[in-house]
């Protein structure tokens, strides 16, 4: 069983919120771009892949629909520029805002309207497509990456907030990994943090895990340390909102101390992301602009009143892509033709 987070039949879009998990699976309509923005925004949907997914196709509904008249490339700008704001840490968003807008410039000189917005809506329905095939694939070289590096028979992950089918078109980045793990009967046991202010770790992950069957421990924040001395962590595996050129990596608060407890531990630490969370034009960490959530967020939970959310960067020991397992001083060669060529 693979959960599903994003629902889209030409023309029609709702999204899991999954602010109601794991209490209520309700559903939301999106109807327009301004509804795919709130649904980000609010993070209803996140996951840096699932964010632009959803943006662009809340676009593709209100093109199904008619929307930009005789000037759809001009409402495609505006759409995209006012998407890519709602979460400005992940690069996912932005990259495919570009990558569209070009798509949709060129067509435009060839194409009547409707053919323009015909073409553009088959572009955005396949980023879905894309986005299983690159998480599998990430699954794939991470699952086998680690193995190659034990001798025993199962492995013992750590992971931090949420990457699978929810933060994703399907299957996930690094619960991707853990999930190619268990499919091969290696897996001993993943361990999920509870993931704070939001709890995406025990509201998401830890939900992904008892659905899909995997053998799963849930445990605080605080834990992380003790259970890498006392349960023979094999490897920490998390996702990515960005990575810059020189592999340093933005992801999810708490994320920083468990690289450092890694590394005291001797423990491989991997960031599993798709290439279109790389991004090449900045060079290290320092240049990542950095979203700070409301407080409110956390505040709301059971009234402790905490710093709002920044991101963190890490150096992981390999960046498992769509692409291969890279060193973070391998990546920027490895990734350079790739990227130039989308």
């Amino acid at each position: 069983m693979t959960l599903e987070a994003i629902r889209y039949r030409a023309g029609s879009l709702q999204i899991l919120n999954q602010l109601l998990l794991p209490h209520e699976t309700v559903f939301d309509e999106v109807r327009t771009v301004q509804d795919g923005y709130e649904a980000i925004k609010s993070m209803k949907v996140r996951g840096a892949p699932a964010i632009a997914i959803v943006g662009c196709l809340s676009l593709a509904v209100e093109l199904h629909a008619g929307a930009g008249g005789n000037d759809p490339v001009t409402f495609i700008r505006e759409s995209l520029c006012h998407l890519t704001s709602a979460r400005p840490t992940a690069v996912n968003m932005g990259r495919a805002a570009r990558e569209l807008m070009e798509f949709a410039e060129n067509e435009s000189m060839e194409k009547t309207t409707e053919q323009l917005r015909e073409s553009v809506i088959g572009w955005i329905e396949e980023m879905l497509e894309r986005d299983v095939n690159d998480n599998k694939k990430i699954g794939n070289y991470g699952a086998q990456h680690i193995l190659s590096g034990v001798p025993r028979d199962s492995v013992t992950i750590l992971t931090h907030c949420n990457t699978g089918s929810l933060a994703t078109a399907g299957y996930g980045t690094a619960l991707g990994v853990v999930r190619s793990l268990h499919a091969l009967g290696r897996l001993r046991r993943v361990y999920c943090t509870e993931t704070r202010p939001y709890n995406q770790g025990a509201r998401l992950t830890a939900y992904e895990a008892v659905a899909e069957g995997f053998p799963a421990t849930l445990i605080t924040d605080s834990m992380a340390a003790l259970t890498m001395r006392e349960r023979g962590i094999t490897a920490v595996v998390v996702g990515a909102d960005r990575v810059v050129a020189n592999g340093d990596t933005a992801n999810k608060i708490g994320t920083y101390q468990l690289a450092i407890a890694a590394k005291h531990h001797g423990i491989p630490f991997y960031v599993a992301a798709p290439s279109t969370s790389c991004d090449l034009s900045l060079e290290s960490g320092r240049d990542i602009v950095i979203e700070e959530r409301p407080a409110e967020e956390l505040t709301s939970i059971n009234g402790v009143p905490i710093a709002a959310q920044v991101a963190a960067r890490v150096e992981p020991a390999g960046i498992i892509t769509e692409l291969g397992v890279f060193l973070p001083s391998e990546l920027q060669a490895a990734l350079t033709g790739r990227l130039t060529a989308l």
